[in-house]
């Protein structure tokens, strides 16, 4: 059986992230460079500094619970917390190329 650990955790988060999207945007939030930080504890709890797109962004409650709620579907992850921060302010520039390529910013 295969070893849990918490780079194989956030692997997995990540690959969780990336079935999050804007709905405005057709680009998930991790290639958006929304996501700031993720940190795995001892525990497997994870706390997730992400941004929005902008700070008024009419979609952030549903953005916010569907990452809470795929992040917490993963079966090894203990708690999850979910922190909104505007610093630094989220730019095109924090986009993946990919994300760059598909918004045509390329």
């Amino acid at each position: 059986m295969e070893k849990t650990d918490k780079l194989t955790i956030e692997e997995k988060v990540i690959k969780m992230l990336k079935t999050v999207y804007d709905p405005e945007i057709p680009v998930d939030i991790y290639e958006l460079g929304m996501i700031y930080k993720i940190d795995v504890d001892d525990d497997f709890n994870v706390n997730i500094d992400m941004t929005l797109t902008a700070p008024n962004c009419p979609a952030a409650d549903f953005i916010m619970e569907d990452v809470h709620q795929k992040v917490t579907s993963i079966d090894e992850v203990g708690q999850v917390n979910v922190n909104l921060v505007f610093e630094p302010e989220w730019d095109k520039s924090m986009m993946s190329e990919e994300a760059k390529l598909d918004l045509g910013f390329m």
